[in-house]
């Protein structure tokens, strides 16, 4: 489960104080995946990533109680001047995995060959997505923040992804955002919508999504 008490979070530039989450408390309940939904600069993806704990609220407390991924795919955390195959290993170790086994997945998955041992700051957009995309399947969540489902590479390779993550989903849970209202659709069971700085939690995603769509008018 993952709660939010009192959570509030904004950002402020010289002339404007944008307000993503204004003293929001809610759960996500174990055993349910949510589609996140809201209009374009509502402030999804950041609270996507205070949920993965990459940036703080400004005030509140968020608490999780399960094993939640960083955004799939998500890249920025990488060393560039460390080789592909050191930042495997770090990530491995800061989360208690058997690095051998995690560089063995990703070697095999995202198909870099010798690139894995040359720094990540050499690497191309695609290749890059791909070990992150491999790391982010090369350990075990029990839940999977998805920040929209990018495709990367080839066919082949999209395909991959694509059974690689329905491998995952079938034990783990998911909370998404993507523009794709058939992708909420099939992946989540619930719906929350960003308005306002709140966040309103429908039991029924198709409920989310009718609302999503009234505030798209």
């Amino acid at each position: 489960m993952i709660s939010f008490t009192n959570v509030s979070k904004h950002f402020k530039t010289q002339q404007h104080k944008k307000v993503i989450l204004d003293r929001v408390s809610l759960k996500f309940e174990s055993g349910y995946s949510y589609g996140l939904l809201g209009v374009n600069g509502a402030g999804k993806s950041t609270t996507m990533r205070m949920i993965s704990g990459t940036i703080l609220p400004n005030s509140g407390v968020i608490k999780k109680q399960c094993r939640v991924s960083w955004p799939l795919g998500f890249s920025g955390g990488f060393h560039s001047a460390m080789t592909g195959r050191d930042n495997l290993n770090f990530v491995a170790r800061a989360y208690g995995e058997d690095t051998a086994r995690v560089a063995r997945f990703v070697e095999e998955f995202a198909e870099l060959g010798d690139y894995i041992n040359a720094p990540v700051r050499t690497y191309s957009s695609g290749m890059m997505a791909r070990l992150a995309f491999g790391l982010s399947m090369a350990i075990q969540f029990d839940c999977y923040l998805v920040d929209e489902i990018t495709a990367v590479g080839d066919a082949r390779f999209q395909e991959r992804c694509r059974v690689a993550f329905e491998g995952r989903r079938k034990n783990s849970d998911l909370i998404m955002i993507s523009h794709g209202m058939d992708t909420i659709k099939n992946y989540c069971d619930k719906g929350i919508v960003l308005v306002d700085g709140r966040l309103i939690v429908f039991d029924k995603v198709e409920q989310a999504i009718e609302a999503y769509y009234r505030l798209n008018r």
